[in-house]
This record gives structure tokens, sequence and C-alpha cells, in this order.
């Protein structure tokens, strides 16, 4: 009984200093008030859950990446001086893009090329093929890695350039890509592949944080060409699982100066995994083609000073004044996105979410119908995706602007995560992305807050009770 009586004293202690913790570093009074009376009332259950999912950031990272620019500087000065000598910044007279750029810590840049790759059979065949065709280094990153078909194609292709001399880094969320493995781990590496995961759980104070994840799908080939997108590595990716069938998404291609920043976001990732600088081109170059698309890479995640990815995604959605579209698997937004999209309906933008029809996210999926009621008595449309499954993360702003990338329109995108986000100010690739939506409406049906009034008690009680846990969707 002595024994037990300690024992409760101290899970006790520690639920009173991890409430003390949770009221100075919770993002939001509700959040603070929440874990500081379960951590009071219940420590046993909710301290290790607060050790999982209490954490606002990601520490350890911040340091590494100010560490790693810090020794970067010299190239990063040299690259920007080159990027101004040679017209390929965007000039000043574009005022909306100071707060992107500030939040990106990184220039729009111009004379850059992109092209959409719809779904993963185009995606994929780009990817590959620029692969083939790399000289000197590829830098491969995915959030998801399988080793099924179209993975040991990927794995086959890397250690053929890795055994041409081509530098190859393969960098994975061991928590996303959890069922790659120790074989096809083992196989890269004696073939001359430099194979590392994340690290999710590095340091002593990230040990139990499972709840940070590297999202970004990132490929490099020699600083020249670039990809990023929503597809991972898989068959399912290719519509080859049965139980999902068809699989919407889409990637984009990029060539230009832009790529130089898109590497950027490898560079941090793989030092903070590795504690390794690699030696990567920094020269910008324009694109081969002279394209001049104005374009901005936001790579964003919990370890930021601001919450950057929300910032972004609010700005947008501010500066929108005709359109705002936005595709999403997951839409589960928090107050301040509400409020933007009413605004922007009330200011008459035609503001359209759409969204599969069948997720693979229960809560997620359940979540989406408790925003109808709300949003719609604005001026919001809804519509679900029949197709197949629908996983672009893809916002188009007016004629001129969209953005393609990896983040997700909930809160795991906007603070758990570490995404990388392309921003183009653009009216030729704005008029792609529109025509590709408006294939995808066209594939979609529109539910009404009437729709969710007319289903079951049950269910609008589940889709409520699933939004209070959007925190961690």
């Amino acid at each position: 009984m002595t024994v037990l009586a300690w024992v409760l004293g101290i899970v006790q202690i520690f639920g009173i200093l991890s409430a003390v913790r949770a009221v100075m570093s919770s993002r939001t009074s509700q959040g603070a008030i929440a874990w500081s009376i379960a951590l009071v009332a219940f420590p046993w259950v909710s301290l290790p859950l607060f050790w999982i999912f209490g954490k606002r950031k990601f520490e350890g990272y911040v340091i590494q990446r100010r560490s790693a620019l810090a020794q970067a500087n010299p190239v990063a000065r040299r690259a920007y001086e080159s990027l101004r000598d040679r017209g390929l910044l965007v000039t000043t007279e574009h005022a909306e893009k100071l707060p992107f750029e500030r939040l990106a810590k990184l220039p729009f840049t111009t004379g850059n090329d992109a092209q959409l790759l719809v779904d993963g059979e185009a995606a994929y065949h780009s990817i590959l093929n620029g692969i083939d065709r790399a000289t000197h280094y590829v830098l491969i990153q995915f959030y998801i890695f399988h080793d099924d078909e179209i993975g040991r194609l990927f794995q086959q292709k890397m250690i053929e350039r890795a055994r041409a001399g081509v530098r190859v880094c393969f960098l994975y969320d061991e928590i996303g890509s959890h069922d790659l493995p120790r074989k096809c781990i083992k196989e890269l590496a004696a073939g001359g592949v430099v194979v590392q995961s994340f690290h999710t759980v590095g340091g002593r104070a990230n040990r139990f944080q499972i709840n940070f994840r590297n999202h970004r799908k990132i490929v490099v080939v020699d600083g020249r060409q670039a990809w990023v997108g929503g597809l991972n590595v898989g068959d399912e990716y290719l519509g080859r699982d049965p139980k999902i069938g068809y699989w919407r998404d889409t990637h984009l291609h990029m060539q230009g100066p832009v790529v130089q920043a898109v590497q950027t976001a490898f560079f941090e990732d793989w030092h903070w995994a590795s504690d390794e600088l690699i030696e990567l081109d920094w020269d910008p170059q324009p694109s081969p083609n002279g394209a001049r698309r104005a374009m901005l890479s936001l790579a964003s995640g919990p370890a930021d000073d601001l919450e950057t990815c929300t910032l972004f995604f609010v700005a947008l959605i501010n500066a929108a004044k005709s359109r705002l579209w936005i595709a999403s698997p997951y839409f589960v937004p928090d107050e301040q996105f509400i409020t933007a999209v009413q605004l922007a309906a009330l200011r008459g933008v035609d503001v359209r979410i759409l969204f599969p029809k069948e997720s693979d996210n229960l809560l997620a999926g359940l979540s989406i119908w408790s925003y109808l009621e709300e949003l719609e008595s604005t001026g919001v449309e809804f519509y679900q995706y029949t197709k197949g499954f629908m996983h672009q993360k893809v916002t188009l702003i007016d004629d001129r602007s969209c953005t393609i990338g990896t983040a997700n329109f909930d809160n795991r995108s906007f603070r758990l995560n570490f995404e990388i986000t392309m921003g183009v100010a653009d009216a030729d690739l704005a008029g792609q992305v529109k025509q590709m939506l408006e294939e995808d409406f066209r594939n979609a049906q529109r539910i009404t807050a009437a729709d969710f009034r007319a289903r079951s008690f049950a269910f609008r009680f589940a889709a409520r009770a699933a939004r209070l846990a959007s925190p961690v969707q």
C-alpha cells in the first residue's frame, strides 16, 4: 500500500507539472483547459496521451536547420545574387507576394516551367524518366513507400543510377512507411543508395512524439528538375487496390530556379535525419524552354516559429476575389479557416469544396458533414467526388493563381506534419488547373445541408462527435 501511494503521488505530480506545461504551450485556450483538467483529474490516462499528442513543436529540428543554413549562407547569397542578376526574381510590383515570401523565407522566382501530372501513371512515368536521365544526383523523399510492384520499380531505378556513379539519397518517414521491409532497405544500401529514415522520434524531447510526421513527397534530379504533389509510392496510387479502386491525384513537374527552393526542403530534412550537409548544385538556372512562370516553394512544419502553413492558406483565401476552389481528401478546418471561407463567400467569391465520397479516414469522412450548415449559409458549395478516391491537394484562386502540394486542409497538415506546397502565380497554369478541376466536378455530386439533415440522428451525432477530434485528425 505504501508503494502504491508513492506511485499514485508521483503520477499526480507529473500530471500537475504537465498541466502547467500545457497552460504555457498550448496553441489555444480551449486546448490548455482541456489538457489541464484531464492531466490533473485523470493523470493515469491523460499523461501518455499528452506525451504523444500534446506537444506543439518538433524540438531540435529548428536548431539543426538554423545551423545548416548558417553554414550554407554564402551559397544562398550567391544563388540570390545570381537570380537577381539574371532577372529571375519577381519584381516588387507584385505587392501581394510579400507575406508569402516572408513565410517561405524564399523569394518568388520567374523563369520556371511546370507541368501538371494528373494521376499516378503520368506522375510515375515522368519521375522515373527523370531519374533515368540523372547525371549527378537524385534526391527522393516520400511519406509512404511500399515494397510492391511500383515500389520495386523505383528501387530498381535508384540502384541503376547509383551503380552508374550518380549519388542517390532516399529519405522516408518511418511512421508512414512502417511496413517497408528491412530487406528492401538493405538491398538499396547494398546497391549504393544512401537510405535514411526521417527520424521522427529523434532526440530525447521527441522520443514519444509519433504525432509529428514528414508528409513531404519530393524528387529532385541534378538540381534542375523537381516533382512535388500528392502521390506516394505504392500500387494503390495506380488504382491497383481493389478495395480502393480508381485513385485521383495530382503531381507537379518543375524546371527552373524554383527547383533550388524545393531541394532546400530536402536539404533541411536530410540534415536533421543524418546530421550530414550534403553537397548540392545551388546555381539556379531558368527553364530550358524559356517559360516564365512565377513560382514559390513553401516548406512548412511543426519546427517553424510561426504557423507557416496556416498563415499561407489563410492569406490565399483572403486574397481570392472571384474564385476559390479547394480540392482536399480531408477537409477538417478550424475556426479561423471557417471564418475566412465564409468571408470569401460573402464577398461574392465562388467557393467550392471538393472531397471524396469514399474516404480512407473515417473521422475525416464524417467530420466534413458537420461543416455543411454553417458554410453553406454563406454560399459555400460542397461536392463529393464519386469516380473513385480523390487524394489531390489543390487550390485555385481566381484565374491567376493555384497551389499544388502535400498539405491537406486539416489541422495535421497545418500544424503537425512537415509539408511542402508549390504556389504558382501564372494565368496559363491556373487555367489548366481550372480545366482539370472542372472535369473533377463533372465526376462529382453536390451535397447540401438538407442532405445532412436528412441523415439519421446517429449519423449526424457521429459527424459532430468526429469533429471534436479535429486537432489530431
